[in-house]
Protein backbone atom coordinates (compact mmCIF):
# COMPACT_ATOMS: atom_id res chain seq x y z
CA UNK A 1 0.00 0.00 0.00
CA UNK A 2 1.47 3.33 -1.08
CA UNK A 3 0.83 5.71 1.85
CA UNK A 4 2.47 9.11 1.49
CA UNK A 5 2.77 11.97 3.96
CA UNK A 6 1.88 15.08 1.98
CA UNK A 7 3.65 18.40 2.33
CA UNK A 8 3.34 21.98 1.07
CA UNK A 9 4.31 20.98 -2.48
CA UNK A 10 1.45 18.46 -2.72
CA UNK A 11 -1.53 20.79 -3.20
CA UNK A 12 -2.27 19.26 -6.63
CA UNK A 13 -2.51 15.80 -5.05
CA UNK A 14 -5.04 17.15 -2.55
CA UNK A 15 -7.07 18.74 -5.34
CA UNK A 16 -6.99 15.47 -7.29
CA UNK A 17 -8.41 13.75 -4.21
CA UNK A 18 -11.40 16.12 -4.01
CA UNK A 19 -13.96 13.29 -4.46
CA UNK A 20 -12.69 11.81 -1.17
CA UNK A 21 -13.45 14.99 0.80
CA UNK A 22 -16.88 16.14 1.99
CA UNK A 23 -16.63 19.12 -0.37
CA UNK A 24 -14.20 19.92 -3.20
CA UNK A 25 -10.74 20.75 -1.86
CA UNK A 26 -9.70 24.40 -2.09
CA UNK A 27 -6.12 25.17 -3.13
CA UNK A 28 -5.66 28.00 -0.60
CA UNK A 29 -7.03 25.95 2.30
CA UNK A 30 -5.06 22.88 1.21
CA UNK A 31 -1.82 24.86 1.08
CA UNK A 32 -2.56 26.41 4.48
CA UNK A 33 -3.23 23.00 6.04
CA UNK A 34 -0.11 21.44 4.52
CA UNK A 35 2.11 24.32 5.64
CA UNK A 36 0.93 24.50 9.24
CA UNK A 37 3.09 22.98 11.94
CA UNK A 38 1.37 20.01 13.53
CA UNK A 39 -1.07 19.46 10.64
CA UNK A 40 -0.69 16.11 8.85
CA UNK A 41 -2.25 14.60 5.74
CA UNK A 42 -1.49 11.00 4.81
CA UNK A 43 -2.84 9.76 1.47
CA UNK A 44 -3.03 6.30 -0.10
CA UNK A 45 -2.41 5.96 -3.82
CA UNK A 46 -3.20 3.05 -6.10
CA UNK A 47 -1.84 3.14 -9.64
CA UNK A 48 -0.96 6.79 -9.02
CA UNK A 49 -4.51 7.81 -8.07
CA UNK A 50 -5.60 8.83 -4.55
CA UNK A 51 -7.97 6.29 -2.97
CA UNK A 52 -8.03 7.41 0.67
CA UNK A 53 -6.62 9.79 3.25
CA UNK A 54 -6.40 10.52 6.93
CA UNK A 55 -5.76 13.94 8.42
CA UNK A 56 -4.50 14.66 11.89
CA UNK A 57 -3.82 17.75 13.96
CA UNK A 58 -1.52 17.87 16.97
CA UNK A 59 -3.06 19.64 19.95
CA UNK A 60 -1.05 20.70 22.98
CA UNK A 61 -2.36 21.75 26.37
CA UNK A 62 -0.30 23.11 29.28
CA UNK A 63 -1.20 20.30 31.67
CA UNK A 64 -1.56 17.40 29.25
CA UNK A 65 1.13 17.59 26.62
CA UNK A 66 0.50 16.85 22.94
CA UNK A 67 -2.00 14.44 21.46
CA UNK A 68 -3.08 13.71 17.90
CA UNK A 69 -6.62 14.51 16.87
CA UNK A 70 -7.66 12.27 13.97
CA UNK A 71 -9.56 14.94 12.07
CA UNK A 72 -10.91 12.95 9.13
CA UNK A 73 -10.63 9.52 7.53
CA UNK A 74 -11.91 8.79 4.04
CA UNK A 75 -11.63 5.84 1.68
CA UNK A 76 -13.23 5.75 -1.75
CA UNK A 77 -16.33 3.52 -1.91
CA UNK A 78 -14.77 1.01 -4.31
CA UNK A 79 -11.71 0.59 -2.07
CA UNK A 80 -13.45 -0.04 1.24
CA UNK A 81 -13.26 -3.28 3.22
CA UNK A 82 -9.69 -3.91 2.00
CA UNK A 83 -7.80 -2.60 5.05
CA UNK A 84 -7.08 0.86 3.62
CA UNK A 85 -8.75 2.73 6.48
CA UNK A 86 -7.01 0.60 9.10
CA UNK A 87 -3.63 1.16 7.42
CA UNK A 88 -4.20 4.91 7.38
CA UNK A 89 -5.19 5.05 11.07
CA UNK A 90 -2.18 2.94 12.03
CA UNK A 91 0.12 5.17 9.95
CA UNK A 92 -1.25 8.29 11.67
CA UNK A 93 -0.72 6.59 15.04
CA UNK A 94 2.89 5.83 14.13
CA UNK A 95 3.37 9.45 13.07
CA UNK A 96 1.84 10.59 16.37
CA UNK A 97 4.37 8.49 18.26
CA UNK A 98 7.22 9.93 16.16
CA UNK A 99 5.96 13.45 16.96
CA UNK A 100 5.99 12.68 20.70
CA UNK A 101 2.20 12.54 21.18
CA UNK A 102 0.96 10.76 24.30
CA UNK A 103 -2.22 9.56 22.55
CA UNK A 104 -4.64 9.96 19.69
CA UNK A 105 -8.39 10.53 19.61
CA UNK A 106 -11.25 10.81 17.15
CA UNK A 107 -14.90 11.75 17.30
CA UNK A 108 -17.55 10.26 15.02
CA UNK A 109 -21.30 9.96 14.83
CA UNK A 110 -22.84 7.19 16.94
CA UNK A 111 -24.44 5.65 13.85
CA UNK A 112 -21.24 5.62 11.74
CA UNK A 113 -20.86 1.86 11.99
CA UNK A 114 -18.03 1.59 9.44
CA UNK A 115 -15.89 4.23 11.14
CA UNK A 116 -16.43 2.79 14.61
CA UNK A 117 -15.56 -0.70 13.38
CA UNK A 118 -12.38 0.61 11.75
CA UNK A 119 -11.24 2.48 14.85
CA UNK A 120 -11.99 -0.47 17.14
CA UNK A 121 -10.15 -2.85 14.78
CA UNK A 122 -6.95 -0.87 15.30
CA UNK A 123 -7.22 -0.74 19.08
CA UNK A 124 -9.26 2.37 19.88
CA UNK A 125 -11.18 2.24 23.13
CA UNK A 126 -14.30 4.18 23.99
CA UNK A 127 -14.02 6.82 26.71
CA UNK A 128 -17.00 7.89 28.73
CA UNK A 129 -19.74 9.52 26.63
CA UNK A 130 -19.57 13.26 26.11
CA UNK A 131 -21.55 15.97 24.39
CA UNK A 132 -20.11 17.91 21.47
CA UNK A 133 -21.20 21.52 20.99
CA UNK A 134 -20.16 23.73 18.10
CA UNK A 135 -20.26 27.26 16.77
CA UNK A 136 -20.42 28.20 13.11
CA UNK A 137 -18.95 31.54 12.11
CA UNK A 138 -19.67 33.39 8.88
CA UNK A 139 -16.82 33.48 6.39
CA UNK A 140 -16.75 37.30 6.33
CA UNK A 141 -15.64 37.43 9.96
CA UNK A 142 -18.84 38.99 11.33
CA UNK A 143 -19.76 37.54 14.72
CA UNK A 144 -22.83 35.31 14.71
CA UNK A 145 -25.95 36.96 16.07
CA UNK A 146 -26.47 34.27 18.72
CA UNK A 147 -23.20 34.91 20.61
CA UNK A 148 -23.51 37.02 23.75
CA UNK A 149 -21.97 40.45 23.77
Amino acid sequence: MDIRRLGPDDVEAVLAASPLFDDPADSVWARTFLQREGHHLLMVFEDGAPIGFVSGVETTHPDKGTEMFLYELSVGDEHRRRGVGKALVLALGELALEQGCYGMWVGTEADNVAAIATYRAVGASEPEPFVTLSWTFPVNGEPPSDLPG
